[in-house]
């Protein structure tokens, strides 16, 4: 079959289990595209052929017996770096890791063998998450596939364009500030972060441990439904989740938002967002209420402590979770050593990447003796704040819309100063603070590239969020991913 990259997740499944085409044959129609594109694109770190056609061919053989076969019979699907698969390089696309190999499989990627999904690779990153661009990667850059001069956005580049080059059907990716919003909406494609305590974390390599979520990034709402159902769940190995129902997210998506009311933040329609992009948001508002959507105007004060909040947050459980990386039992260990204390700071120093470097720094500052009050303490009582702003919203609104990002994906060769990039995730840092579950849909163009919506859902609420993204699909148009680059 011609192009069979182009289709969903949702498709090729459906057409593997009808018979129509085996999966060995998407697997290796997959790593052909890779083979074509990602010299251009740089989506990818490590590729897994060998297992993923053996993988394919157990699936293969399993409908040719009749025998029952997973949610994802087939799919080919990509990991980011920073979720650990045994055998597998596992990186977090950090130096201090270069060359480890997973000796277990995280929670997801268990999930996904059992659905008998296909992992193909892993997929670039910024440097432990760290990141707005993928550039922090200590690898190579990726770039964005509808203009290689810009970036994908971060830190879940990698999985975001390897779904919007069609190099894999459906990617996981982290989001602990906007890691998987941000760059979905700047590749134009779709990514969701789950409720804190929806996914297992089990076996992805923590940044802020408060904040970490692993979610998709797929080409619909309906394939990132279809994935929620294989990876949503209670764990044994995460303590942090909530036993909470997993419903079928599918059954959500009847493209019906009549009565649904809405709610429009004041707070994020600043005077920094790009007009062009204004103009796309206020068209979807217009879309929703043209759908039978009641949109409110609200308002959520504390929304401009955020950043603020984030980076002292943040970066004081970086500095925590990555103290573990000291040279001793895994990873980078320097040469030419004098003594213990010589072997942690050489190591570190040369293990880490600058911007990996400036967290653990700041997040060291922030827990030290004096500051802990000043710093950490206050902002955790704003955090509180921010997830109050919400809750009240809540009493009035079944979800928040606004824009996904200021911006479009800016160039690659853009002199950003680290606060800048910081400022790239204000309107999806929020949702991450309180815990909330949030989506960004394709919303339309702004200078030729890509505009996502966000949807902003109450806790545990992907179903109401994936519904009113799916519906916002149905009328918004045909959406066609770029074919060139």
């Amino acid at each position: 079959m011609d192009k069979i990259y182009d289709l969903t997740a949702f498709e090729v499944r459906e057409k593997i289990l009808a018979g129509e085409v085996k999966s060995v044959d998407v697997v290796k129609a997959i790593f052909d595209r890779i083979e074509a594109t990602d010299d251009k694109i740089g989506s990818f770190v490590s590729l897994n052929k060998e297992k993923a056609l053996e993988a394919a061919a157990a699936v293969d053989e399993k409908i040719a017996k009749g025998e029952k076969v997973g949610a994802l019979a087939g799919v080919p699907v990509a990991l980011k770096d920073n979720m650990v698969s045994y055998g597998d390089p596992s990186s977090s696309c950090s130096k201090i890791l270069e060359g480890y190999e997973g000796i277990y499989d995280a929670t997801v990627v268990t999930k996904l063998k059992e659905a008998d999904a296909i992992i193909i690779g892993k997929t670039n990153m910024d440097e432990f998450a760290m990141g707005s661009s993928t550039k922090t990667s200590c690898f190579k850059e990726t770039k964005n596939p509808w203009d290689t001069t810009r970036v994908p956005g971060g830190s879940s580049g990698g999985s975001a364009s390897a779904v919007a080059a069609s190099q894999a059907f459906m990617a996981l990716g982290s989001d602990t500030g906007g890691s998987i919003r941000q760059p979905a909406s700047y590749c134009g494609i779709v990514g969701l972060k789950p409720t804190y305590g929806r996914v297992s974390r089990y076996g992805i390599m923590a940044f802020a441990s408060s904040l970490d979520q692993i979610g998709p990034f797929t080409k619909t709402v309906k394939d990132a439904a279809l994935t929620m159902n294989v990876i949503a769940g209670m764990d044994d190995y995460d303590s942090t989740l909530e036993d909470v129902e997993v419903p079928d997210y599918t059954e959500a998506l009847t493209g019906d938002v009549k009565g649904m009311k809405i709610g429009v933040p004041k707070e994020y329609f600043i005077e920094g967002i790009k007009p062009e992009v204004k103009k796309v948001i206020d068209d979807a508002i217009e879309k929703y209420r043209e759908m039978g959507a009641e949109i409110v105007d609200i308002s959520l004060p504390h929304t401009k402590y955020a950043v603020s909040v984030y980076y002292i947050l943040a970066p004081a459980e970086a500095s925590s979770n990555l103290a573990r990386f000291d040279g001793v039992r895994y990873g980078h260990r320097a040469a030419d050593i004098n003594g213990v204390d010589d072997l942690y700071i050489k190591s570190r120093s040369e293990g880490f990447g600058d911007e990996v470097k400036r967290r653990i720094m700041i997040g060291t500052y922030v827990l030290s003796a004096g500051f802990y009050d000043a710093y950490y303490r206050k902002a955790q009582q704003v955090r509180r704040l921010i997830k109050e702003d919400f809750e009240k919203a809540f009493e009035q609104v079944d979800m928040i819309l606004a824009p996904t990002a200021p911006g479009v994906a800016f160039r690659l060769d853009d002199k950003k100063t680290p606060i800048e990039l910081y400022l790239e995730d204000i309107f999806t840092i929020s949702a991450n603070l309180a815990g909330l579950p949030g989506i960004s849909v394709p919303a339309g163009l702004a200078e030729g590239m890509p505009v996502g919506v966000q949807l902003i859902g109450k806790a545990f609420g992907e179903a109401d969020i994936l519904r009113a993204g799916d519906a916002f699909e149905r009328v918004r148009g045909e959406w066609k991913l770029p074919e060139t680059y």
